[in-house]
């Protein structure tokens, strides 16, 4: 077998890493015409949100410990947030003054956000599309136009929509000539999901693996194999979904036998606030639940992934209160959980014992590796000592990035994590205990 640990990530993806959990923004015609895929024929007229409050998105975003936001700037039905060069389909023609695009950038940049680009290779309104190489002309234009007037970006989220053009035809994306595009002209950006820096976790429900590992075989990047894949209709059926059971283990030892072709390529867990990715009125009462919400994040972003979060603005240009309060309420239990952490330290590359003077009460262990030394850790074990004896109280395989291990609370005088398998010399750059 390949020797598992020389596969390294890219300074791109460690740094995306570290973002741990950035926003998603779906806002376009769909939000204006209450549909979740618009049809490709819409009067630019219709969009007409009369003003886009961006600085309120991103606030409401970083209430909630996010890092990024990522904008959909033009899904598949072809509408162009920002007024492109090579298509009128875009606000340009639409009653709305200004740049959808550049605003939320310059947003984002204001509150100390990275930001993201969306742009659907699926268009329902241009005509080349399914032309082949004319069609593949007009999306590099437009993504050129992307990389190119909104500053730095952190990502570029692209999804393998694939369906049936104004001309009756499909298009085969030149996938490798998009990404040399974000190479050259946005070289720290990953480009996710159909593409070979970050992956797709399987769903879109929230739904996460009992062990992520970050390095799995090669054939996991095959952007078609996604499109295949990837939502096929205009409804809800489809964010509920989770995982299949055969997908719930990627990159075990057992997983990778008799592969000999493997890359460094992590989890992006992601999902909506609501049922839908487009703002719609009838579901102003159905914004999941902090509890919901906060243990997403505590599997994904604990979970060696980091978790990408939709929220839709409205047709007014605002997000709805009931999302703000929602937002606000997850970063408050983020920062209570990140406050109550006990640092401790490796004694040895195997073992952390964390002291509790006096004993409190302990809900979940945090630990971390040094992924630029690869993924290392196989196994590790969680004890709690209770009047002189230890007693177990969590385990797990994978580790990478980051794990965060939750169990019931209970009150110890210390914590000991143990590596008890490693495919090399575990390099542990962090260990903490969550308590009260």
């Amino acid at each position: 077998m390949t020797d598992l640990v020389a596969v390294r990530p890219s300074a791109r993806q460690v740094a995306w890493q570290r973002m741990e959990f950035y926003g998603f923004l779906h806002f376009g015609m769909n939000t204006m015409t209450d549909r979740e895929w618009g049809t490709g024929h819409e009067d630019p007229a219709l969009f007409d949100p009369g003003s886009v409050d961006a600085d309120q998105w991103v606030r409401a975003l970083k209430s909630a410990g996010m890092t990024g936001v990522i904008l959909t700037c033009k899904h598949h039905d072809g509408f162009a947030l920002w007024p492109s060069d090579v298509s009128k389909h875009s606000v340009a023609s639409s009653p709305y003054p200004g740049d959808v695009v550049g605003e939320v950038a310059a947003a984002a940049r204001r509150h100390g956000l990275k930001f993201g680009v969306y742009l659907s290779p699926w268009d329902r309104t241009e005509a080349s599309y399914g032309s082949g190489t004319a069609y593949d002309d007009f999306y590099v234009a437009q993504l050129t136009e992307l990389l190119t007037r909104y500053g730095p970006i952190f990502s570029v989220w692209l999804d393998g929509a694939n369906g049936e053009g104004p001309n009756g035809k499909t298009q085969w994306y030149d996938w490798e000539r998009y990404y040399a595009v974000v190479r050259e002209l946005q070289p720290g950006a990953v480009i996710n999901v159909c593409g070979p820096d970050v992956r797709w976790c399987g769903n879109e429900a929230g739904d996460t693996r009992p062990d992520e590992w970050s390095v799995v075989p090669r054939e996991l990047q095959d952007a078609e194999r996604t499109a295949e894949r990837s939502q096929q209709a205009d409804d809800g059926e489809f964010a509920r979904q989770t995982m299949r059971s055969d997908e719930r283990d990627l990159g075990s030892r057992d997983a990778l036998a008799g592969h000999t072709d493997l890359v460094w390529y992590p989890a992006e867990v992601n999902t909506s606030i609501r049922p839908g990715w487009f703002h719609h009125p009838a579901e102003d009462d159905a914004v999941r639940p902090v509890d919901e919400l906060f243990d997403i994040y505590l599997k994904s972003v604990g979970g060696n992934a980091c978790f990408l979060l939709n929220v839709p603005p409205a047709r007014d240009g605002r997000i709805h209160d009931a999302d703000v309060a929602a937002l606000s309420e997850l970063g408050r239990r983020i920062e209570d959980f990140r406050s109550r952490a006990v640092a401790g330290s490796f004694g040895t590359p195997w073992a952390a014992t964390v002291e509790l003077d006096p004993p409190r009460s302990v809900e979940a262990v945090v630990i971390g590796e040094d992924i630029t030394q690869g993924q290392r850790v196989e196994h590790v074990v969680v004890t709690a000592r209770r009047d002189g004896a230890w007693w177990p109280v969590a385990e797990a395989n994978a580790v990478g990035y980051q794990r965060i291990l939750t169990f019931e609370p209970l009150e110890t005088d210390a914590v000991r994590i143990e590596v008890t398998a490693a495919r090399a010399t575990p390099v542990v750059d962090r260990v903490a205990v969550i308590a009260s």
